[in-house]
């Protein structure tokens, strides 16, 4: 225990040099992490963009700050733009792990030796990163598959790290002025779970298996099979897709429109149909048969969204096409969890600048990445939080966007759309299905209506009888009530101070209870003096203590 506290100590010490080297060295002052009269280290990246060298010293920094930038990158809602393209480019490069420690992680995991496993297993690996690196093999009766294995001792660094890093949010969070909608130790709490989770590969393996269940009858679109005997919590083993990546490969016209309009119809089907979508959809997570045939690898990150949101979404896109503003603003505010009273007069407002900006003709001309980025942002102005399924989805849609439009600029997106719309809308008012939301909409109602004369009688006997009470709430009375049991705190210190030095002269004069010379109860009330005027002291100071704004680190070209 003491010897991990130690690593950890001297870990936070490195980062804190390095961070100081990428210019982030005023931030790590007022942390406490950074001594103010340490030497700062010039950097060959010192006139560099903020956002780039946030990049560099998360590289550096090694795989847990890689990762971690890879997770932030899903979250335009937390980050700039700018932030968002540095981070989006992470990419993790480390050295392949020894064959024979391959071999020992999966005897590990599956208590038998490789070769009773696989009839052929390359050694040289066909991918590495942090976490994990794939090997191509064959199995007993000769299909080909993709076997992911865990890198050895990964989970102990992860945790050593996490540590570290929960330290470090705590001290940014007493120092950052910005928090509030979203917090420091909070993105390291979701970071932390997310990471737990890709570290159990059976988590994966399971988001593989709904996906191909999802697309078991659909023919244009391909999901790799899992192997359930080889697999298990550090080895994932799946079907191997032999065909090239959507970047590489090389397509006719009616090729690409092809492939575009499978694309669009199975981010809709994801999204509207299943409720299942995939998190990280870039030309190298997608494969291109003949046909063409849309073939989808690595399910780390998936997105899964109720019927509840899917009918959000719906309504949502319908009313940015028709710039009904209002409609938009009341279905974000409800889609996300205010973290104060909103005003959502000027939420609307700023929800019909934006669509007067990003929709100046119809749907078609949409600019999705800046709309999207927009919209997040006026979420953390007016302190409404994002749920993370729909920080992803962002990414999702943009990450799409961007491969539609480099496939088929021209694409008609609204007519491909609207059958999913007019079906989940048909469904949502349809009276004969007893699970559609307009028939729960009606019994919520009628439970209203039940009740409402049973809680308006209540109220009325609570005024007879006197027990009707009101609470009230106001932040300058709760700071003016803090502030009195801080004056209080300090007075009461402060008479005990005083009580302590007269006791004190008395005991030095009566010198009673002498230890070599000097009086035992006079040691004990200096001692008791000091104590309470520092605490005293350290709170005044504390309670005067600003924090600083991130914004002009962020925000510095």
């Amino acid at each position: 225990m003491i010897r991990e506290a130690f690593q950890d100590l001297k870990r936070v010490r490195q980062i804190s040099m390095i961070a100081g080297r990428y210019g982030f060295a005023d931030l790590l002052e007022r942390t406490g992490l950074r001594k103010a009269d340490e030497k700062k280290e010039d950097s060959e990246h010192a006139s560099s963009p903020v956002a780039r060298r946030f990049r560099l010293m998360l590289a550096e920094l090694g795989p847990t700050f890689v990762k971690l930038g890879q997770v932030m990158s899903t979250r335009a809602d937390l980050l700039p733009a700018d932030f968002i393209d540095e981070l989006s480019t992470l990419q993790d490069k480390v050295p392949p792990v020894p064959f024979s420690d391959v071999r020992a992680q999966i005897k590990a995991s599956f208590g038998k030796e490789l070769e009773e496993l696989y009839s052929e297993f390359a050694q040289e690996p066909i991918a590495a990163a942090s976490m994990a690196q794939a090997h191509k093999a064959k199995t007993k009766d000769g299909q080909s598959v993709i076997v992911k294995v865990q890198r050895p001792g990964i989970s102990e660094q992860l945790r050593a790290d996490l540590s570290v890093l929960h330290y470090v949010a705590r001290a940014l969070e007493a120092v950052i002025e910005e928090v509030g909608v979203y917090t420091p130790t909070g993105i390291i709490e979701e970071f932390d779970k997310a990471v737990h989770e890709e570290l159990d590969f059976l988590n994966e393996a399971a988001n593989i298996r709904a996906f191909y269940k999802n697309y078991e009858s659909v023919t244009h679109t391909r999901i790799p099979k899992v192997f359930d005997e080889l697999t298990g919590r550090t080895v994932l083993t799946m079907e191997f897709i032999e065909a090239p990546k959507l970047s590489q490969a090389k397509l006719d016209e009616a090729g690409k429109q092809a492939l575009a309009k499978i694309i669009l119809e199975g981010a809709f089907k994801q999204l509207f149909v299943d409720g299942l979508f995939h998190g990280d959809p870039h030309p190298g997570n997608l494969l291109v048969l003949d046909g063409p045939v849309l073939a989808l690898i690595d399910f780390g990150l998936v997105g899964r969204v109720t019927r509840q949101m899917q009918d959000t979404l719906v309504q949502l896109v319908l009313a940015i096409g028709l710039k009904d503003s209002d409609s938009a603003a009341r279905i974000l505010y409800r889609l996300g969890t205010p973290d104060a009273r909103t005003n959502l007069l000027a939420f609307r407002k700023d929800i019909d600048a934006i669509l007067g900006t990003y929709l100046p003709t119809s749907l078609k001309d949409v600019d999705s990445r800046h709309l999207l980025a927009d919209v997040l942002n006026l979420a953390v102005k007016y302190r409404i939080r994002i749920p993370r399924e729909f920080a992803i989805l962002s990414r999702a849609a943009i990450a799409t966007e961007g491969i539609l439009r480099s496939l088929y600029p021209e694409m008609p997106i609204a007519e491909i759309f609207m059958p999913y719309a007019k079906q989940l809308l048909g469904d949502r008012y349809d009276p004969s299905q007893l699970q559609g939301s307009m028939m729960k909409t009606l019994l919520r109602l009628q439970g209203a209506a039940d009740e409402l004369p049973m809680q308006v009688q209540q109220i009325l006997l609570d005024l007879e009888s006197g027990k009707f009470t009101v609470t009230v709430k106001a932040e300058q009375m709760n700071e003016l009530n803090q502030n009195l049991r801080a004056f209080a705190v300090v007075a009461f210190a402060g008479l005990c101070a005083c009580g302590f030095i007269i006791g004190t002269f008395i005991a030095f004069a009566n010198k009673n209870w002498e230890i070599w010379g000097i009086p035992v109860l006079g040691l004990l009330g200096i001692a008791g003096t000091i104590f309470l005027w520092s605490t005293a002291v350290v709170r005044q100071l504390w309670r005067g203590f600003r924090k600083v704004s991130i914004k002009r680190f962020i925000t510095r070209k």
